[in-house]
This record gives C-alpha cells, sequence and structure tokens, in this order.
C-alpha cells in the first residue's frame, strides 16, 4: 500500500493517469468534503449560538460548534497535509476519521462511535507523525507531536462523557503546537535560531500539554498555569519566528507574516483570563477565550498558510493577490468588535455583529481563496516561471 503514495518522478509534467492512486489530486480532494461540511455546520453553530438566523435549526449542531470546528474542519484539513508529506496510504485514515467522527456525531448513532473515530483519528495521526520522524527527526516535529498527545487526550476525555468546556485545553493546545511545530520548520532559515532556542521550544510545548492535562482535573491551580505556559510559548514564538522580518517585506511574504503576528496576539488573551480567572466554562471570559484561540489564532493562521498548504495537497496553486487581505482584515477587527464590545462590555449588539462577521470573514476566505486559484497566477508570474501553470508533483 505504501507504493500507492510515493512521488511518479515525473515532475510537472506528470500526467493525472501516471499517479499512483493515492497521489492523484481528486482523490485529496475526497478527503476534505468531510472538513468542509464540519465548517459548514460549524458555522452554522456559530450563529445558532449567538442567536441569530442561520440556515439550519436544531439544537445539536449548536451543541457541537467546538468539535466540528476543530475535530471536524481544522483538524482534517492540518492532518491531511501531514498525510500527504508521510506517503503513507494508511495515513489517510487520520483525517477521513477526523472528519467522518465528526459528521457521525450528528447521526442517529450512538455518540460513542463519532467520538471513538476521532480518538482513532489521533492514533493514525501519531504514526503517521513516526514515520515523519523517522525520517528527518527534529525538534519540529517532536512539537506536532505533542500537539497529536494532546488531542488524542481530549478526545479520551470526551469518550469519559465530560463537557466540552473541559476538552478546551486539550483542543488548543492540539492547534496551537500542530502549528507552532510547523512554524518551527519554517524558522530554521533565521539566523536567530539555534539549537537552544528549539530546546526553549520543545521545552514551552512539552510545559503547555502538561499544563492542559492538569488543568481539566485540578483547576484551581491548572487553569493558571496553562495560563502562564501559553504566554511562555507566544514569546518564544516572537522571538524566533521569522514572521518578525518578513513582515517589512512585500507580497505573499508580508501577508503571511501579518496573518501570523496578529494571530500570536490573541492567543494573549485567553492567556490572560486563564491566569487572572482561572477555570471559564460558561459567559463572556469563555467566548473570549475560545475564540480568541480558534478565530483569532487558528482561523489566522489558515488564512496565512492556505497559499502554501493548498499546492502541497491539491497540486492547484493558490496565487497571493491584495485582496486576500480582506478576510483577514474582517476577521481581526469583527472579532475585536465582539471580545471587546460584546463580551468585555456586555454590548449584546456588538456581540451579535461581530460573531455574525466573524462568520463571514471565514467565508469570504473561501470565496476568495477559490477565486484565486481559479484566475491562476497573475500574467507576470506567469511570463517569468511557464511552468507555474502547472501542478507540482
Amino acid at each position: 500500500m505504501t507504493s500507492a503514495l510515493r512521488p511518479t518522478g515525473q515532475g510537472f509534467g506528470a500526467g493525472a493517469s501516471d499517479r499512483p492512486v493515492l497521489d492523484r489530486t481528486a482523490l485529496r480532494l475526497v478527503f476534505l468534503i468531510p472538513g468542509g461540511l464540519a465548517l459548514l455546520l460549524g458555522l452554522d453553530a456559530a450563529l445558532l449560538l449567538l442567536g441569530v438566523w442561520a440556515p439550519l435549526s436544531f439544537a445539536r449542531v449548536a451543541e457541537l460548534h467546538a468539535p466540528l470546528m476543530v475535530f471536524g474542519f481544522v483538524g482534517t484539513f492540518i492532518v491531511l497535509e501531514r498525510a500527504v508529506a508521510a506517503r503513507r496510504a494508511w495515513g489517510y485514515t487520520s483525517p477521513l476519521l477526523l472528519g467522518l467522527g465528526s459528521l457521525i456525531l450528528l447521526s442517529p448513532l450512538p455518540d460513542a462511535v463519532g467520538k471513538s473515530m476521532i480518538g482513532l483519528g489521533f492514533l493514525a495521526l501519531l504514526g503517521v507523525y513516526v514515520v515523519i520522524r523517522r525520517r528527518s527527526p527534529a525538534a519540529a516535529i517532536d512539537i506536532q507531536i505533542l500537539g497529536a498527545v494532546s488531542g488524542l487526550a481530549a478526545a479520551i476525555l470526551w469518550l469519559s462523557n465530560a463537557q466540552i468546556s473541559a476538552l478546551v485545553p486539550g483542543m488548543a493546545v492540539f492547534l496551537i503546537l500542530t502549528i507552532a511545530g510547523e512554524r518551527l520548520e519554517l524558522a530554521r532559515i533565521s539566523p536567530a535560531l539555534d539549537a537552544r532556542a528549539e530546546r526553549l521550544g520543545l521545552a514551552a510545548s512539552l510545559l503547555l500539554v502538561v499544563t492542559a492535562a492538569i488543568a481539566p482535573l485540578w483547576p484551581a491551580a491548572g487553569y493558571p498555569l496553562l495560563g502562564a505556559a501559553l504566554a511562555l510559548l507566544v514569546v518564544w514564538l516572537f522571538r524566533y519566528d521569522v514572521a518578525t522580518r518578513l513582515v517589512n517585506t512585500t507580497g505573499l511574504p508580508r501577508y503571511m507574516a501579518v496573518c501570523l503576528l496578529a494571530g500570536y496576539v490573541w492567543l494573549l488573551v485567553p492567556a490572560g483570563i486563564w491566569i487572572v480567572a482561572g477555570r471559564v466554562e460558561s459567559g463572556p471570559g469563555y467566548d473570549a477565550a475560545l475564540h480568541a484561540v480558534f478565530l483569532g489564532f487558528v482561523m489566522s493562521m489558515i488564512m496565512a498558510h492556505a497559499p502554501v498548504i493548498l499546492p502541497a495537497v491539491l497540486r492547484k496553486p493558490l496565487p497571493y493577490r491584495w485582496f486576500l487581505y480582506l478576510p483577514v482584515a474582517l476577521l481581526h477587527v469583527s472579532l475585536g468588535v465582539r471580545l471587546l464590545g460584546g463580551d468585555a462590555w456586555g454590548n449584546v449588539d456588538a456581540l451579535h455583529w461581530g460573531g455574525a462577521l466573524n462568520v463571514n470573514a471565514v467565508l469570504l476566505f473561501v470565496v476568495l481563496a477559490i477565486t484565486s486559484a481559479v484566475m491562476g497566477p497573475p500574467a507576470a508570474a506567469q511570463h517569468q516561471h511557464p511552468q507555474s501553470k502547472r501542478a507540482p508533483s
């Protein structure tokens, strides 16, 4: 089965018929369908929770808002990219299980079925990381493995019938460390990064995983420690991420840097809330912490990396164009309105408008990303790189 994922060696000129089955773009796209459905259902759930109009209106969707977005949408997309990198056929079971498991939770089947599939998806992801690490051992991979362990812990906790609010530390750390590990891979080109810096990043990540495990069990001490560990990781990211230097460039590098740095700032919100208020399971503090992580940080990271990840996964270039800044600006401005006007000041209109515009920012990014992909590389880029029209192998 593993041969199905080996590169064909045909380069840019390889036709679809020359590629092994699991190495074909159309089949990889199939694995994204559950993630796409989870995104739409998760956004619908967000509108229901806000108390505004939503296309679908049944309580079960609203209850599963966080798992649909974290496991079903973001988890599926991130894990698919890792499965592609591992080049193992069985690795594709990980995004499939996360995506389908999240959707099955909405079916008449017992909840344990969907939750178990999500847990198995994380086990498969750990197997994917083992393959990648054997090929290229690095602190960046170790950090991503810690993130997967945290995600698995959250899934196991959920199987034990814990409340979704208790899963937030594990879900957050899964995504934060997955992204931080990938940023470390890119940061290796930075002159500021050395073995000591990598060890510091790994130590901060390990501390974050440990405190995320402690927080649901011993909330009084666990949540402040979790907030402190998160703040420490944010300091490390600001110190060593190449985004702090690329923000002074132009084009795609600056666009990515702006998204990244804005996302890092939002991570300070849950860190501060957990340090000062400790455990928050509902109300404004919970809303602010949850959405600062999963919207302010995670969605900003997705917008930043989409022009890089899409070509790697689907062999379809997503050229940078200036209008990609529009959903980024809308996301951060509307999140500011939601958290400052709604959560902090208690203005219901600010909460509703901010939340609704959050949803529109995500949908706008999807539309504009598809538009840019369909338009293809800008004329100047095509003239300089005529092969850019072809999908990379």
